[in-house]
């Protein structure tokens, strides 16, 4: 699968399991190459290290886990699980009763621009109504052009289009660049150049005709004073927020609860996890009050998963738990099943 930071061909993820009495819960440690601050060697041992300190009795508050976004996401999420009962149904929502579903954006995997043009055109006729591209990895007349042929079949009023550039742009370049894709009728630009360059990021989203939310930019901004910081210099239009990435549900409330005192919008988005990690993000969504499609991927990138309630129809993400058997007792009945298609 072709990504921004190359072509994927597995994904490594760790399963954390957490037993208390008869009950038994899951999270999901997932960090990303390249991406991830706890995506290094030292990984596996700090995750040892963890479980033993749950083992022997100590709680969240207690590990030391500021610079393991990840593995503080899989810790805090097989807590939640054995809170509810080891069901992996952790929130009751209208989602989780079946009465409600979560927009999603369909994701368009890179590849040469006929097969991207195709796979937009199979995403909206599966129903989505919110598209969303990179942009800054092809030549940027030929992706134009992308977009242009794009907008020639699916105007603004049809389909939403977001783009991400992944950092892709300079400085010097980025607000050009933007001028002209603001001709496409874009929602919103992700991240146009790389963290770390708030004064550069600020003038941007100053000056840009298309509105800019902020992704990498997030990563390693811990405490409440330094996102206070960050969104009151930048100014952003928009939050992309990901829990395994920012270290959990709790740590992802707090960046909410800086958003909503800034008036800055959100969307919450899934980065590969597995059907496990994808559930939790899911559920926890559906908790909050937005309307917004999310970029919640549906777990159908892979060949091999876990088991789901979660389910992808028409744009849209539905949870089923009818039929769908979620307690067990021990990792050792938890298995990856190839899935359709």
């Amino acid at each position: 699968m072709g990504t921004s930071r190359g072509v994927l061909h597995e994904r490594e993820t760790y399963i954390i399991g957490m037993k208390e009495g008869d009950l038994f819960g899951l999270g999901e440690c997932a960090p990303v190459p390249g991406l991830s601050m706890d995506a290094v060697s030292g990984l596996e041992e700090k995750l040892e290290q963890v479980c033993g300190a749950l083992s022997t009795g100590a709680t969240q508050a207690e590990l030391d886990l500021a610079d393991w976004p990840a593995i503080r996401f899989g810790v805090e999420s097989a807590f939640l699980d054995v809170e509810r009962c080891g069901r992996q149904r952790i929130f009751d929502t209208p989602f989780t009763t079946g009465k409600s579903s979560i927009p999603s954006n369909g994701l368009i995997i890179m590849s040469e621009v006929p097969d991207m043009l195709r796979q937009v055109e199979e995403k909206v006729a599966a129903g989505f109504k919110c598209i969303k591209l990179k942009v800054g990895a092809l030549e940027f007349d030929t992706e134009c052009d992308l977009l242009r042929e794009i907008r020639r079949e699916f105007p603004a009023d049809q389909i939403e289009l977001r783009l991400d550039a992944n950092g892709a742009f300079t400085p010097d370049s980025a607000l050009d660049k933007i001028e002209r894709l603001a001709e496409f009728g874009v929602h919103s630009l992700e991240q146009p150049i790389k963290a770390g360059q708030w004064q550069a990021m600020a003038q941007i989203c100053r000056m840009s005709g298309i509105p800019i939310a902020m992704d990498e930019e997030l990563i390693g901004i811990n405490s409440p004073a330094a996102k206070k910081d960050l969104l009151h210099t930048i100014q952003p239009h928009y939050l992309i927020l990901k829990p395994t990435l920012l270290g959990g549900l709790a740590a992802t409330q707090d960046w909410l609860d800086v958003a909503a005192a800034t008036n800055t919008g959100y969307w919450i988005t899934s980065i590969m996890e597995s059907n496990i990690g994808h559930n939790i993000l899911c559920q926890w969504t559906s908790t909050l009050d937005t309307n917004m499609a999310q970029g919640l991927g549906s777990g159908q990138l892979y060949r091999w998963n876990f088991g789901s309630p979660v389910r992808l129809s028409k744009g849209c993400l539905h949870f089923f738990a009818e039929g769908y058997s979620a307690q067990i007792k021990d990792l050792s009945e938890l298995y990856l099943r190839e899935l359709d298609g």
